[in-house]
């Protein structure tokens, strides 16, 4: 085979691979195991998990809810254990009319016209919405606010990297200097708005950001406008019971993540994207839909339409090369906001609101705590602490609380200056939701006083020290 291939060695097969990083011993693993050895070995692992319960405060965009009994029954059922792409409708009626309704549900949460067959996830929709806005605006330049998830902007970066799109980023506003860093997407140019580079084609603004912080939408999308480019939001659809929907406010695109519909966090995954989009744009739109139409009876019947994936037409010609959409986590997610309904979509996302404030303005209270972002919240805030957040959250675990997500996690990987570096070092996402109980907030209080006053090593009094 050597000889055929045209080298003198198998050696040669990996001079690619740089020397230093091939591995020239065997690899120390153990002899194999017999099926009783194994099952008490993996027993054994599965016992060091701890599943998180109502003292669990972790979010950062991926978010805990109550997920009915229902929802899990109906999705096990036989009929949806296929993922299988529902190309046959006259076999397929169930799946596309399931998947019409998942259209239907995003389409009523975002004020948007028209909405794709789901998505693999929220960072890799928002990428696709870049794409799908700078096709429509015929541009080649992304202007990304600083408050999109810094995971989902390296999703975009590794995006546009391929067809090497130019990516600006947009920063927050410093606000009146009351918090550590700022909250909303800048507004510094005329009339309030913010100026963007000229040939910018797609504005992105996450809503809430990841600091927790509502946007202001509508001055977004007039300077998107005025500047020829679209407006696309990546929203979280959990604050949509109480807050306007982002195609009230001017977005052109609507993109996001339905994972606290129906799914649990489950270490990472499943999860399921979203896109919307207003009519004049549905030629641009990624992946697949399905629509509703009648048979040669006059019987509702559904089918896909507007295939314009690598699969169905010349790859020049594509919108995508979407291959997955998530379908069972979308059917979760349609079969959960049908329980909720509209009334307990509002009510889910007031309770939410409602704890958040009330943890927020209780720990702020305590020693050396402060409010990390300026600006109104849904049910995620960031607070500074005096020391290193990574030590809060070790000596909280030890009270049986998991107080939240070190943002020096997200910051990871950025250039940083001294403070901004001592910023990330000090700071903590909180995320509170309908799983939370007082109980569970009362508990949190307590343990943050206790660990707060116990002033360990690098205790730091005073807040010039992180001051603007």
């Amino acid at each position: 085979m050597l000889e055929t291939i045209g080298i003198s060695s198998v050696e040669d097969l990996f001079t690619q691979i740089p020397e230093q990083l091939r591995t020239v011993t065997p690899s120390p693993c153990p002899d194999g195991l017999s099926e009783q050895e194994l099952r008490f070995r993996v027993d054994a692992l599965a016992a060091r998990d701890r599943l998180p319960g109502p003292r669990c405060f972790l979010g950062a965009g991926s978010y805990r809810h109550f997920v009915p009994a229902a929802v899990r029954a109906l999705v096990s059922r036989g009929e949806f254990a296929t993922a299988y792409t529902p190309y046959q409708p006259e076999v397929s009626q169930g799946t596309l009319e399931h998947i019409f309704e998942f259209q239907t549900c995003i389409c009523e949460l975002t004020g948007m016209d028209v909405s794709n067959a789901s998505l693999y996830d929220g960072a890799s929709a928002l990428a696709e919405g870049a794409f799908m806005a700078l096709r429509a605006t015929r541009s080649e330049s992304i202007v990304v606010s600083a408050g999109v998830h810094p995971e989902h902007r390296q999703v975009l970066a590794t995006y546009a990297s391929g067809p090497e799109f130019a990516i600006h980023e947009l920063p927050l506003d410093p606000g009146p200097g009351t918090t550590v860093v700022p909250g909303r997407a800048a507004a510094a140019g005329a009339a309030g708005t913010p100026e963007l580079p000229p040939g910018t084609g797609a504005l992105l603004v996450q809503q809430p950001n990841y600091l927790g912080i509502i946007e202001d939408l509508a001055p977004l999308a007039e300077a998107a406008h005025a500047a020829g480019a679209l407006l696309v939001v990546s929203v979280n659809p959990a604050p949509l019971g109480l807050l306007e929907a982002p195609g009230a406010l001017g977005a052109d695109i609507v993109v996001g993540d339905a994972q606290v519909f129906g799914c649990p966090p489950s270490f990472g995954g499943p999860s399921v994207g979203f896109l919307a989009c207003r009519k004049e744009h549905l030629r641009q739109i990624p992946g697949r839909l399905v629509s509703q139409t009648v048979d040669e009876d006059g019987r509702v019947c559904y089918t896909l339409t507007l295939q314009a994936r690598e699969q169905h037409i010349r790859r020049a010609r594509a919108t995508s090369n979407i291959c997955s959409n998530q379908a069972l986590s979308a059917l979760a997610a349609t079969i959960h906001l049908a329980l909720l309904g509209p009334k307990g979509l509002q009510d889910r996302a007031a309770l939410c609101l409602r704890r958040a404030h009330h943890l927020h303005s209780r720990l702020c209270a305590l020693p050396g705590v402060r409010p990390l972002a300026d600006g109104p919240f849904f049910n995620e805030f960031g607070i500074l602490l005096p020391y290193p957040a990574r030590e809060f959250r070790a000596a909280m675990r030890a009270h049986g609380v998991d107080p939240g997500v070190p943002v020096e996690r997200l910051w990871r990987g950025q250039t940083m200056n001294e403070r901004a570096a001592q910023i990330a070092e000090t700071a903590l996402l909180v995320a509170v939701t309908e799983l939370n109980p007082p109980e569970a907030l009362e508990a949190y209080i307590q343990a943050a006083g206790a660990v707060l006053g116990n002033r360990p090593a690098g205790w730091c009094d005073d807040p010039e020290r992180v001051a603007p």
